[in-house]
């Protein structure tokens, strides 16, 4: 097996765990804090954002970063520091006795983790370049693989033990998956030439270079207002699924399931839209995947039941998953040479910062206009970010 192959199924295989360790603690967070002692609806739903908002503003920030010293001191380095720093910060949410403290630690996540692009950087160095939309593909499937099992594994674990176990096994996962980088990756990174000026003068040179790239801004605007969108129904989601269960029962584990299926299906359609972006374009592939996107999240405003629900959240997904192999395949070709790690940094803060202004919105539109408004916000974002996406961006494929 070619060296390249075997390091991207370790990698593949590592995210998933991953992947799979941090999605075992998102079904389950509101109900979490309600453990904790704050009860009142309205606050958890405010509570929810903040903790989502917290992780996602760290994240935003030091992601940039990140990316510039990857490109700097290695790759792999940096998913290592993502794993073990993730395997740090969850496993000590058990511990916690009251929001305030999950919060802090919601934060410190935020800034140590970043497995996704850490991962994705890593791999596009170290694949060939006609294998690229392959193997971003199939990153992309162990991404939504994992998402996909871990909300399933959560809400059982929640619902069979409590809620404190699952931010243990998260630990255990993400320190396994670190280990596995650690011992059987293999990089043959070569420094650049450091050069005069400082580090943080290196880091602003790696952003004025990508800054000139005007096709890069709308690309990563447009992944910034895609995820607003898609992270506005986060964390009011186990608090609609409980509305709509008998007496409320089971909320975790439904919830889980519903996110389950969602990610399985987007999973398996990554790597076919990745595929067929190849043939008729990876713009066109990405404007049909955003709107078709948009068409049902609306619907999920009216529905009864969790049976209605789960139907739309599994046709959504098969749209939904080929967003992000499709944008990150553009961002490959406009990316500058050598300059991997920082633009997927850039990338990665823009993601971040739609997911902690996504949750926030969401939970304020939640607690003024109620909880099915959220879902009709959000087919409004995607509706408007795949129509400005057809009008404006430009890419030579």
């Amino acid at each position: 097996m070619a060296g390249w192959r075997r390091n991207l199924y370790i990698i593949c295989a590592a995210e998933l765990v991953a992947i799979l360790g941090f999605s075992t603690t998102f079904p389950f967070l509101p109900l979490f804090i309600q453990e904790l002692g704050v009860t009142e609806l309205k606050q958890v739903e405010i509570w929810s954002g903040l903790l989502a908002t917290g992780s996602a503003v760290a994240m935003a920030v030091v992601s940039p970063i990140w990316g510039s010293l990857a490109d700097r001191f290695g790759r792999k380095l940096m998913v290592e520091r993502a794993m073990f720093g993730g395997a740090l910060t969850i496993g000590a949410m058990g511990l916690v006795t009251n929001v305030h403290q999950l919060f802090a630690l919601r934060i410190l996540q935020g800034s140590l983790t970043g497995t996704v692009a850490a991962s994705t950087t890593l791999v596009a160095s170290i694949v060939p370049r006609d294998k690229l939309g392959y193997s971003l593909g199939l990153i992309q499937m162990a991404i939504l693989g994992g998402s996909s099992l871990g909300p399933l594994l959560g809400g059982l674990v929640a619902d069979s033990m409590g809620y404190r176990p699952a931010f243990w096994v998260t630990g255990v996962m993400l320190l396994m998956a670190g280990l596995a980088i650690l011992a059987f990756v293999k990089e043959k990174f070569e420094p650049p030439p450091r050069g005069e000026g400082s580090a943080a003068r290196w880091f602003f040179n790696d952003l004025g270079l990508i800054a000139r790239s005007k096709a890069m801004w709308t690309v990563v605007l447009a992944m910034f207002l895609l995820q607003v969108g898609r992270k506005s129904d986060g964390p009011i989601l186990p608090l609609f699924v409980q509305s709509l269960s008998p007496l409320g029962k089971h909320a975790a584990s439904t919830t889980g399931i519903i996110l389950s299926v969602n990610a399985f299906i987007g999973a398996l359609a990554a790597l076919a839209i990745g595929r067929i972006s190849d043939r008729i374009g990876r713009k066109k592939a990405l404007i049909c995947c955003i709107l078709g996107g948009a068409a049902l999240y609306a619907p999920q405003a009216l529905v009864s039941n969790t049976t209605q629900l789960l139907a739309l959240r599994a046709a959504m997904g098969a749209l939904l998953g080929g967003v992000a192999p499709t944008a990150n395949a553009i961002i490959a070709i406009i990316a500058p040479e050598g300059k991997q790690g920082s633009t997927y940094g850039l990338t990665a803060s823009a993601t971040a910062l739609g997911n902690a202004i996504g949750p926030i919105l969401g939970a304020t539109i939640a607690a003024t206009l109620g909880i099915r408004s959220v879902f009709l916000s959000i087919a409004a974002i995607l509706a408007l970010v795949g129509i400005w996406v057809a009008g404006v961006v430009r890419v030579s494929e």
